[in-house]
């Protein structure tokens, strides 16, 4: 089956690789070892936004060096959202909750505080999209769709309803959203494959030109 890959670069990130050692993902490798033999994969999607440097300052650099290495992948495209951090004044809880937790309440007691917000936009929307295109223009005969993301639903809901094409949902966590693997035609877990999937260290461009794998990963 000629297979498209659609992946929601943070859901993935997030969901199955922060806290792991297997962030130099080779997401072809991936795919290829975790899909039945019979899937050619002729596109892999790949979406995401460029980070901010505010709260980790080495987390652009990083990114950036992991995104040249997906560049190498032949028929590897990347998507890009925006990424925005702001300071926001957030409402707190009442009482206060501390971690670790605090004998007595500070006084006077804050009703609101300022906190970095970290939001990503735009991904899920280019991935839902694009998703429902390429299955109505029939530029494939089976997706899959790498997210535990629930607003997802009804771009998924459309290419295996409407659409009529099997999907895969190839899941980041050990238990998938219910409303994503009740649409799903088939699904299927990804962290068994992480540590055989990881790139080489380095990885070598067309143009010679080396891509060492982040010192912190």
């Amino acid at each position: 089956m000629k297979t498209i890959i659609y992946v929601d670069g943070f859901n993935l990130y997030y969901r199955a690789l922060k806290k792991t050692n297997f962030k130099w993902l080779n997401l072809m490798a991936l795919c290829e070892a975790s899909l039945p033999k019979d899937c050619e994969i002729i596109g892999i999607n790949f979406y995401t936004a460029r980070i901010s440097g505010r709260i980790d300052p080495s987390s652009p650099k990083d990114q950036h060096i992991y995104l040249k290495a997906l560049a190498t992948i032949p028929g590897l495209s990347q998507h890009f959202g925006s990424f925005q951090v702001s300071d926001k004044l957030m409402y707190l809880t009442q009482p206060l909750v501390f971690s670790p937790k605090l004998k007595t309440q500070p006084l006077p007691t804050p009703k609101f505080v300022s906190v970095v917000k970290v939001e990503e936009k735009g991904s899920d929307v280019n991935l839902g999209v694009h998703l429902v295109r390429d299955a109505l223009l029939r530029k494939m005969e089976h997706a899959v769709v790498i997210t535990n993301d629930t607003d997802l639903c009804e771009p998924l809901r459309i290419v295996v309803e409407d659409a009529k094409l099997p999907l895969t949902l190839l899941s980041p966590v050990a238990k998938p959203a219910k409303g994503l693997e009740k649409l799903a035609t088939f699904v299927r877990h990804l962290s068994p494959y992480l540590g055989v999937s990881q790139f080489p260290d380095p990885v070598i461009t067309s143009t010679g030109e080396q891509l060492e794998k982040p010192k912190s990963w």
